[in-house]
Formats: structure tokens, C-alpha cells, sequence
């Protein structure tokens, strides 16, 4: 994949439908793999239409924690009764594999905005990659993004940021339990993390490349588990829009 294409940065620009899924009239806790280029909410409103065009209900529908659009993976959806379930859902632990690119950061941490800047990353080597990864670990402070969910003041910080302001956040407390390096092949390095609840993997690429003198940003991400539930076991949505320019 050609890496910050505009249309690598069009967050609606999967589409899909569901396969048949049988749901409780009273309630369910699904699982799905959440495309490439949707967001969570796609998702949500999906299944809302589903089930009122399926079933001939209406039925309160409620994620489970947030995944990035550009992200892929393990998205849990809860209906009916089951949505009182949802703050105890998002407080499992998460597993999440992906890439990292040293050498350049973007606005977003990721590739829904351009490169901003470039930085050399010719000092680094692998040694150096799987010591700071060890930094990582255990209980740490972490700033979120100015383009994410976080509340400043009754408005969330990507909307600040899309109207050009950059508002403080303050760093949050969470804790990575794991953090592999699985493959280093400058300028990429592919990781598996296990981490709390309210971590920001963008913000750990932006952080690592600081921590290794240098920048980096997030070019591929896929949340593989949420506590036992795990994404092989996820229901698979049927793709009939994907990766168009």
C-alpha cells in the first residue's frame, strides 16, 4: 500500500453488510472484525438497520470502546439489555498488533493526515528498538492525541483539531503488560502490544520514535483480542465497497 494517499485517509470509504446473525430478541454481546476505513460508529448504525429490517425491532445498540477507522480488528458491539455490560466491557485488557514507521510523524499519529516532518533514523538499530520497547512497560503516562475522543471541556479533541485548535490534554495513566517487537525492517518495526483500557497506540508510535531520537507514526494497527474474546472468533462483514480511489 502506497502510504498517505488522500484516499488512504477517507474514513468512510469501506462498505459492507452483515451475514446472517441470530440475535436474542432480549439481548446479545457480538464480536466483529471491524473493516479497514469505517469507523465504529459505521458499525453501530449498521447493525441498528439490521435488526430493525431483519428482526422488525428496535433495539438499543452500543459499542463497546472505540477502534480507529484506519485500524482493523476485534470490535465489540453490545444489544438490548446487554449494553448495561458495556463499562465493564471496556475495561478488559487489549491486544493489538501493527507497524510503526520511524523516520517521520504526522498530525493524526497515523495516516489520516499528511508527513508534517521528517527525521533521521540511520542511528537506530535493532538493540536500541528492543530497549526502548522495555521502557514501555508497566505503568506509564500517556498524552492522548489532539485527533481523538478525549473530552476538553464538554467538546472531544478531534473536533478542536479540525477547527484548528490545539487545546492541552492531559496525560492519563495506563498500563502495557506487553510490548514484542515482532519484526524490524527499518523504516518499519511491526509490534505486538497488550495493554489497559484508554491506551492510544498512535500515541506510542509518536512516543517510541521521541524515545528512540526520532520520529515515527502509525501505518497499521489491528486490535486481535479484548480479554478472552479474541478476533478469530469474530463475526467476518461482507465487503462490498473496499480500497477504491
Amino acid at each position: 500500500m502506497e502510504l498517505n494517499r488522500p484516499e488512504n485517509r477517507n474514513v468512510h470509504k469501506t462498505r459492507f453488510t452483515f451475514p446472517e446473525i441470530n440475535i436474542n430478541p432480549e439481548g446479545a454481546i457480538l464480536a466483529f472484525d471491524k473493516p479497514y476505513r469505517c469507523t465504529s460508529f459505521d458499525i453501530v448504525a449498521k447493525l441498528k438497520n439490521y435488526i430493525k429490517r431483519e428482526m422488525k425491532l428496535k433495539m438499543k445498540v452500543g459499542h463497546a470502546g472505540t477502534l480507529d477507522p484506519l485500524a482493523t480488528g476485534l470490535m465489540i458491539v453490545c444489544v438490548g439489555s446487554y449494553t448495561k455490560k458495556i463499562d465493564s466491557l471496556m475495561g478488559l485488557e487489549k491486544e493489538y498488533t501493527g507497524t510503526f514507521q520511524l523516520g517521520a510523524t504526522t498530525s493524526s499519529f497515523d495516516l489520516e493526515k499528511e508527513i508534517n516532518e521528517t527525521f533521521p533514523y540511520d542511528h537506530i538499530t535493532e538493540e536500541m528498538i528492543y530497549k526502548t520497547a522495555e521502557t514501555f512497560l508497566g505503568d506509564i503516562e500517556q498524552i492522548p492525541p489532539h485527533f481523538s475522543a478525549v473530552k476538553i471541556n464538554g467538546k472531544r479533541a478531534y473536533e478542536l483539531a479540525r477547527d484548528g485548535q490545539e487545546a492541552e490534554i492531559k496525560p492519563k495513566q495506563i498500563n502495557i503488560s506487553e510490548f514484542e517487537i515482532t519484526r524490524i525492517a527499518l523504516p518499519d518495526v511491526d509490534f505486538r502490544i497488550v495493554c489497559s483500557k484508554g491506551t492510544y497506540i498512535r500515541s506510542i508510535a509518536r512516543d517510541f520514535g521521541e524515545a528512540l531520537s526520532s520520529g515515527a507514526h502509525l501505518t497499521a494497527l489491528r486490535r486481535t483480542r479484548i480479554g478472552n474474546l479474541k478476533v478469530e472468533d469474530a463475526i467476518q462483514v461482507i465487503l462490498t465497497v473496499e480500497n477504491e480511489s
